[in-house]
């Protein structure tokens, strides 16, 4: 039988995938190239595994206690066959690993595929037990369709397994064995071994989790405020919770939750101050009575903020690069990154999406490495005739100091084309002043007369978009609002920042700027209020909006400010049904107003 990872063919693609080269997508799964292409934007090292070890990895969970018998049976029942039994959890740690047989015990141990190692895609590229979790579904892995070189001989299947009650990824199964072995049938039988866990899962949960899934589901009738139920194994919560509380808050509050509910006399209330200023009073009832309770069912009331002592000294934000702020580990990673490539010279492709701050990073690392130098920037979405394109060539001829072409990946193919032409000129040229080049672009292609012209830039770097670093909002807000306002004459409430703080921001820290300059227009002085913020921060929809659309939610939004939350008077007003209203308010992801 013909596998999909065996024969040359594949593993040429491979190769001219991990060379920048073009690959034909016809000639690798799709699954397989998207976690190729991940893993490269990951910087997975394709030559090497090196991971860090966890020593004894926590064991005493209801994962391990029920699956460890399911995999110990599965393994009497292989009867000796080379395959590899393996449980992780959700983050892909190895937990426990079964025999198989001496050849392939050895193999795995050299590629570490073993307890207290990571199989997590970051860190080893594609494998079928990252790849799964990453991809959330059941994922074969075949020879050459592994990323790392040292996997080729292996075949994976790696199945996620979800917890019974609360749908949630509490690990994943994998069965391994030499490419040579496998056939179709190993990843029915790792879909199999997990359903049986699965299984055991739900049989292992105490009548007293089912009955804390009861009282959850009656809090939740009974009230339209914001209710999580927690116990060792399961944490419920509803949509308001995860719409008005940011991931950092959710964490603290479960944590204190779960002491108050375990203590030996446990609190019926309990407040918490949380880092953005919210005081969130908690009333936690336990479930199950007679011995230790199953859990509880937890209220949470967001309770009036208190402004801002008059004269009350604000610490400033850590800038590690002049002009910027923000902390969070991708943004700082990217930062630094860029940094080092500058202080080695080479040139730099920096990508993101638009408006995450490519330019400003830019020219901080010029500020800091260089500042004495020349800062020049050149836009390739102005290039509309010849011009541009000699403006150009002559900054890469002539030119020192730092040169910035923005948006390469805006300009025509034969643009392109012309601009790779003078940037090899200007890499042959003998210039008695170095010239750094940084391009910037919101998307890369395999192929075509871009990839040609980033072949000039050794290295790329990704700055990450706004909401996989949004606690950095609470620097960013009040850095913008002194450049806006200076004197701190204008200061952001809580209740204002927890809005801000759950946006989406599709258009990234630009779009909080200009959030921010038009709020100054009418709000000069004093704090900001929820009902001082434009429509579009009053909602917690992913999705990119239509204009028309865009334009209907800023007027549900308008109408149930203007009626203080009241969604029939809204819905009255606007000549919609109550469902209607109903309906948008969900599907735009609108928070109304509490009144």
């Amino acid at each position: 039988m013909t596998r999909p990872g065996d024969g040359d063919d594949l593993a040429k693609v491979r190769e001219r995938f991990l060379t920048a080269e073009t690959v034909d997508p016809r000639q690798v799964r799709d699954a397989i190239l998207a976690s190729w292409r991940r893993s490269l934007r990951l910087n997975v090292a394709a030559d090497r595994i090196d991971l860090t070890y966890m020593r004894d990895p926590d064991l005493d969970t209801p994962l391990s206690r029920s699956a460890l018998p399911v995999l110990m049976h599965l393994r009497e029942h292989l009867d000796g066959q080379p395959i590899s039994i393996i449980l992780t959890d959700p983050a892909g740690l190895v937990l426990a690993r079964l025999a198989a047989d001496h050849d392939l015990d050895a193999h795995l141990d050299h590629v570490q595929l073993a307890p207290g190692f990571s199989y997590a895609e970051e860190f080893v590229g594609t494998n079928g037990i990252g790849t799964a979790l990453e991809g959330g579904r059941p994922m074969h892995v075949f020879g050459h369709e592994h990323y790392a070189e040292h996997l080729e001989d292996l075949a994976c299947a790696g199945v996620p397994i979800h917890h019974p009650i609360s749908g949630k990824t509490v690990g994943a199964v994998d069965l391994t064995c030499w490419r040579k072995d496998a056939d179709a049938l190993l990843l029915a039988l790792a879909k199999t071994t997990a359903d049986q866990i699965r299984q055991a899962l739900f049989t292992d949960s105490h009548i007293r989790d089912l009955e804390l899934l009861q009282e959850y589901q009656r809090a939740c009738r009974r009230t339209t405020g914001i209710v999580f139920a927690i116990s060792d194994d399961v944490v419920m919560m509803n949509d308001l919770a995860r719409q008005v509380l940011d991931p950092g808050e959710q964490s603290i509050l479960l944590g204190q939750a779960a002491d108050a509910l375990t203590a030996r006399h446990p609190a019926a209330v309990v407040t918490v101050e949380l880092p953005s200023g919210v005081r969130a009073k908690m009333r936690c009832r336990p479930v199950g009575g007679g011995g230790r309770p199953a859990g509880g069912v937890v209220h949470v009331k967001l309770t009036e903020f208190g402004e801002r002592p008059h004269g009350e000294l604000v610490t400033p934000p850590r800038m590690f690069l002049p002009g910027l702020v923000g902390s969070g580990a991708l943004w700082s990673r990217g930062c630094h990154q860029v940094e080092a490539i500058h202080a080695a010279g080479e040139w730099l492709a920096l990508e993101g999406e638009c408006g995450v701050g490519k330019l400003a990073v830019l020219r901080a690392v010029h500020r800091r490495r260089t500042p004495a130098a020349r800062f020049s920037v050149l836009d390739a979405a102005e290039a509309t005739d010849r011009s541009w394109v000699a403006a150009a060539r002559g900054e890469l001829l002539g030119g020192t100091g730092t040169l910035v072409i923005r948006h390469v990946d805006r300009l025509s193919a034969g643009r392109l084309h012309a601009l790779s032409s003078a940037l090899r000129a200007a890499t042959a040229a003998d210039r008695p002043d170095p010239l750094w080049v940084a391009v910037t672009l919101s998307r890369r292609e395999d192929g075509g007369e871009l990839a040609e012209l980033l072949r000039f830039f050794p290295s790329t770097v990704e700055l990450p978009p706004l909401r996989h670093h949004a606690d950095d909002v609470h620097a960013l807000v009040p850095f913008f609002l002194g450049k806006l306002v200076p004197g701190g004459r204008l200061v952001c409430s809580p209740e204002a920042m927890q809005f801000l703080l759950r946006s989406s921001w599709p258009g990234n820290v630009e779009q909080l700027w200009q959030v921010l300059r038009r709020i100054v227009q009418h709000r000069r002085t004093g704090s900001i209020r929820p009902n001082d913020l434009p429509p579009e921060c009053r909602t917690v929809s992913r999705r990119l909006l239509s204009p028309l659309e865009a334009m209907e939610r800023d007027a549900i939004v308008q109408s149930l400010i203007d009626h203080d939350g009241n969604k029939v008077r809204a819905a009255r007003s606007l000549g919609m049904s109550r469902a209607t209203i109903y309906r948008k308010i969900h599907g735009y992801g609108i928070v109304p107003p509490t009144g």
